[in-house]
C-alpha cells in the first residue's frame, strides 16, 4: 500500500473522529464540575440537597471550598455536627443505582454487577474518610 495513501487515511480517520465527539458541545464548560461530583447541569439534582443536609453545610460552595482545603467528608462531618453515617449511605445509594444502570443497559455483566456492588461499602467509606489534597 502507498504510504502516502496511509497518512492521508489515518489523518482523516482521527480527524473525524475528534470532530465528531466534538460537534454539539462546547470544549469549556461554564460550570465547574468536580470528579466527586455527578450533578445533571438541566435540572436540580435532589441529591445535591440530600448531601448538603447530611454534612449540615449551608451551601455547595462551603462544601468545595472544604474539600479544597483538604478536608474529608469524615471532617466535615464532624465539624458540622452531621451525619457521616448518611453521608455514606447516599453515596452508596447513589452509586449502587448507577450500577443497576449499567447492568440494566447491558455494559456491564451480572457478575461484575456483583463483584462492584459487594466492593462499594468499603470503597465508599475508605474514601469518605480520606482527605485529598488539591494544592
Amino acid at each position: 500500500m502507498n504510504m502516502k495513501r496511509v497518512i492521508i487515511v489515518g489523518t482523516m480517520i482521527v480527524t473525524m473522529s475528534f470532530a465528531g465527539t466534538a460537534w454539539g458541545r462546547s470544549a469549556i464548560s461554564p460550570i465547574p464540575l468536580t470528579k466527586w461530583s455527578i450533578v445533571n447541569i438541566d435540572t436540580k439534582d435532589e441529591s445535591e440537597d440530600e448531601l448538603l443536609s447530611a454534612l449540615n453545610q449551608h451551601s455547595e460552595d462551603d462544601l468545595v471550598q472544604d474539600l479544597y482545603a483538604g478536608k474529608s467528608l469524615r471532617m466535615i462531618a464532624d465539624e458540622n455536627a452531621g451525619d457521616f453515617n448518611e453521608v455514606v449511605a447516599l453515596q452508596i445509594r447513589q452509586l449502587k443505582e448507577q450500577l443497576d444502570q449499567r447492568l440494566a443497559s447491558g455494559s456491564i455483566s451480572a457478575e461484575q454487577h456483583a463483584v462492584q456492588s459487594s466492593e462499594l461499602e468499603e470503597l465508599v467509606t475508605e474514601s469518605a474518610n480520606t482527605a485529598y489534597s488539591f494544592a
